[in-house]
């Protein structure tokens, strides 16, 4: 019998994608054994407010994968008219890539959130969880959450990680304030914000 593809999902605003989000993904894939991973822009947020226009995040994704040979870039909730639920992105993936076993790789705090997303059932149906565990999480409580979780059909693989100082909220302010960004994001990304002026008038 083949066996199943094994694809990674990084999903955010990305607004801007850092090397957080990078260091993460290939953490995920090289512990997990990911045959790739798809780096899904949002398009409408309905969770975050004054988010930067959709083509601006999907052109600086594409701009900081684009050495990863294991990482490829995905539209698919990024062309999508309205609200995007990872629910129906999963079942949509899970339609058109049958053979494939999915990912879904977030953050611990998301861990405690993701009871409230739109059927979280039908999340842990079509995909398994990685959940990437900071060095200063309570690992304890973590586990307790996924032992609960997991009465509901979640399967979580825990991803021990370094804890990154790195978040988009801090990058607009720095670039606001006119501090340098230098290595927080790739030079492309932290080129095409200057080039675009991003985030230099943020509220």
């Amino acid at each position: 019998m083949k066996s199943r593809k094994r694809v990674g999902i990084m999903g955010g605003t990305f607004n801007p994608i850092h090397y957080g989000h990078l260091h993460l993904a290939q953490k995920a894939q090289e512990q997990v054994q990911l045959d790739k991973v798809l780096f899904m822009p949002s398009g409408y947020s309905y969770m975050k407010k004054n988010v930067l226009d959709t083509k601006k995040r999907v052109e600086m994704t594409a701009l900081a994968i684009k050495e990863y040979s294991e990482f490829e870039l995905s539209l698919i909730e990024a062309k999508k008219i309205g609200n995007t639920y990872t629910c129906e992105t999963l079942y949509q993936l899970t339609k058109m890539n049958p053979d494939t076993q999915y990912y879904f790789i977030i953050g611990a705090d998301s861990l405690f959130q993701i009871e409230q997303w739109k059927s979280p059932e039908e999340i842990f149906r079509f995909a398994i969880l990685i959940c990437a565990i900071r060095d200063n999480y309570d690992f304890d409580r973590i586990y307790k959450k996924g032992e609960v979780l997991a009465k509901f059909g979640a399967e979580i693989i825990y991803l021990n990680t370094p804890k990154w100082d790195i978040s988009s909220t801090d990058i607009r302010a720095k670039v606001k304030d006119g501090k340098s960004i230098h290595g927080l994001v790739p030079p492309e990304v932290a080129n095409y914000i200057e080039q675009e002026h991003l985030y230099y008038e943020e509220d």
